[in-house]
């Protein structure tokens, strides 16, 4: 077919090649459109698995596409490939040297896959970037963020990665609680007001609603009240100061007596119990 589109004029050359242009372009647009649909679909691990291998072959298939459309163009013109990158020294350094990353960049994102180093939709940290897989391309992997941003992280640069299997970390909060059964119920009312009021102020780092759970006893006969956040991993800080600074202020205010240690913060990862089976001293941690 090449041979016969030697006797082609100029023109008709240049006809043919913006034809294959757009021809190549609606390719893309398909692949892209069917990679969507993929995409968007399922939510089951073994499903996840499939939406990474098919953003990593998107990726791949959109290259070729382009690829083979610059090639065409430049065999309709009579351009010399080998030759033109051979006499231009600087530009063949440059290619050499962007070839060599982008073949990390490859070989990155297929060992990712291949060895469920994570998926899309998972939550991940990857050198100080923290987000949900959005992506997994040929050059880049896509994260995003808290405040929905999306992050570029050449695969390359995929080093040391922490994953969060349920998408959050638990921050619980524990509260003590006065005995005096009236002074009890109204500082639980406090509480309530004050949890909706953070999630109202700083909704971006919750990733579910918070949880007030029942009053509990210690040993030592101390009563409190726990609640527990579903947050993003590094979003904690609210809570830490100005949370447990309004809570610590409001109970004294009711209690005189009441002390700033009253008001505990601390954090836990909570796994999946399905990665560590029924038994599993994680599963048991997680319930």
């Amino acid at each position: 077919m090449l041979e016969f589109l030697k006797g082609y004029s100029a023109l008709e050359k240049f006809g043919l090649v913006l034809l294959a242009a757009i021809c190549g372009h609606v390719l893309v647009r398909l692949v892209r459109w069917a990679s969507s649909r993929l995409m968007s679909t399922g939510t089951s691990r073994k499903m996840r698995k499939t939406r990474t291998v098919a953003s990593l072959t998107t990726s791949a298939l959109i290259f070729t596409l382009y690829l083979l459309v610059l090639g065409y163009a430049f065999y309709q013109f009579d351009v010399p490939l080998t030759g033109y990158v051979a006499g231009v020294s600087v530009i063949g350094i440059a290619v050499a040297f962007g070839s060599q990353g982008l073949v990390q960049d490859i070989v990155t994102g297929l060992t990712v896959i291949v060895t469920d180093l994570f998926d899309v939709d998972d939550m991940v940290e990857i050198g100080g970037q923290i987000g949900i897989v959005r992506k997994v391309g040929i050059r880049f992997t896509v994260l995003q963020n808290a405040l929905g941003a999306e992050v570029f992280l050449q695969n390359r640069s995929i080093a040391n990665v922490i994953t969060y299997p349920r998408a959050y970390i638990r921050c619980n909060v524990d509260i003590t609680l006065s005995r005096d059964a009236v002074l009890h119920e109204q500082e639980r009312s406090l509480v309530q007001t004050l949890t909706d009021a953070l999630v109202q102020q700083f909704p971006r780092i919750h990733r579910a609603s918070p949880e007030i759970l029942g009053t509990e006893a210690t040993a030592t006969g101390r009563s409190y009240v726990r609640i527990k956040f579903r947050i993003w991993p590094g979003r904690g800080g609210p809570i830490e100061t100005s949370f447990k600074q309004e809570i610590v202020a409001a109970l004294k205010e009711l209690d005189t007596s009441y002390a700033d240690w009253m008001v505990a913060v601390n954090y836990e990862v909570e796994r999946d119990p399905r990665l560590d089976g029924p038994t599993g001293l994680a599963g048991a941690a997680a319930r």
